[in-house]
């Protein structure tokens, strides 16, 4: 009897994922019963805290990149470098989990290790991916306005589908293909809408320009998740904190060395002294909105981190949209965009695109758990009969 309420309790942590070390101390399974509700609270707690940041973060480090070009700035470069040099704010949490007490739990290692020279070409690989994806994003936010800027960073949703579907087998549903072609209606609508945007200190040939590099980069940044997805499954064979948190520091590096190399051999450099003096604002004010930006970028990072870790690397992908409607509405606010008819369409569209993206995976959380429950009920039938 004592046996098989031991494997009725391995079965139910098993299927929920938490620690059997924290049932072991009373003998009692029934008692326990309100435990797990608490564990299962914490970690919406957990998640929601990861949103927040996500969401947040995105939003302000979108928003003061913008104010970095509006109040003078105009190094393409130090606005990519910024997008990547937060990362040393990341280190405690690396030093933290790597603890001896944290290893077990978080960083917890593998029989397969990959090597040193496979993970040193892996990460370097990233970085350059991270380097081109923040150049292309740099010149979209540079010109274009906030919200055409935010509302065609949504094709993101769209450019994963396809790269999921060629590198991590995901299928094509009628939501998926629904959300495709709403996403891609709605980057037709901002194209179709050039004409009729602010743009008097750019030209149409620049607005161009700043309209394929954020689709650009949207799709780059698409084809870096879905690799990463892939890398973790073919190359690292695990998904532990660490092992993500290696995967955004030492890319961000690398994009941050490649960035300063940028900066110094396009001339850059030179104009910097200038371009902080002539900046609206001032030079404490120029300083601080860099220091901001890259600060808020790496508490969006942490927010993504987060929930890769939490949930799933996709799942992370499709909270970063929900900055969809907030970003364009923030940009009117503080930036005086125009929100014209088509850009309202395009909106309504590219959040449909949104929801339906999402309910699909809502439908797929339902399989996994009916799955799962079924599981669990058939290993219930084998206790019983042992």
């Amino acid at each position: 009897m004592e046996r098989t309420r031991e494997l009725q309790l391995q079965t139910r942590v098993d299927n929920q994922g938490l620690d059997a070390d924290t049932y072991t101390s009373d003998p009692s399974v029934a008692s326990r019963i309100s435990l797990p509700k608490l564990i299962h609270y914490k970690w919406w707690l957990r998640v929601s805290i990861y949103i927040l940041f996500l969401l947040s973060g995105q939003s302000a480090a979108t928003l003061l990149g913008r104010l970095y070009y509006d109040k003078g700035g105009n190094s393409k470069w130090m606005a990519t470098l910024v997008q990547s040099a937060g990362f040393p704010v990341l280190l405690p949490l690396l030093f933290f989990f790597s603890s001896p007490a944290k290893l077990t739990t978080t960083c917890s290692s593998s029989s397969t290790q990959p090597k040193v020279s496979s993970l040193v070409l892996l990460y370097l690989f990233f970085g350059l991916i991270l380097t081109g994806d923040n150049m292309m994003y740099s010149y979209g936010l540079l010109y274009l306005p906030v919200s055409t800027y935010s509302l065609l960073c949504a094709t993101q949703l769209a450019f994963n589908a396809l790269f999921s579907y060629f590198l991590n087998s995901q299928k094509f549903t009628p939501f998926i293909l629904n959300s495709l072609v709403l996403l891609t209606t709605s980057a037709s609508l901002l194209a179709l809408n050039a004409d009729s945007e602010n743009t008097s200190d750019v030209s149409k040939s620049k607005y161009v320009i700043g309209f394929l590099c954020t689709l650009g980069a949207s799709a780059a940044y698409s084809l870096y998740l879905s690799l990463v997805q892939l890398s973790f499954q073919k190359i690292i064979k695990r998904e532990t904190f660490c092992s993500v948190l290696d995967m955004q520091i030492y890319p961000s590096f690398l994009a941050t060395c490649g960035c300063i190399l940028g900066l110094f051999v396009s001339g850059e450099w030179r104009s910097l002294g200038k371009e902080m003096k002539e900046y609206q604002e001032g030079k404490v004010s120029y300083v601080m909105t860099l220091v901001w930006t890259a600060l808020m970028w790496q508490v969006c990072s942490v927010g993504l981190l987060g929930l890769v870790f939490e949930v799933s690397s996709l799942f992370s992908n499709v909270i970063s949209t929900l900055a969809l409607p907030v970003i364009p509405i923030l940009a009117v606010i503080f930036f005086h965009d125009k929100m014209n008819g088509v850009k309202v369409m395009a909106m309504i569209l590219s959040v449909w695109g949104f929801l339906s993206y999402i309910y699909q995976h809502y439908l797929d959380d339902l399989k996994s758990k009916a799955e799962r429950s079924n599981s669990n009920e058939n290993s219930r039938s084998a206790i019983e009969v042992c």
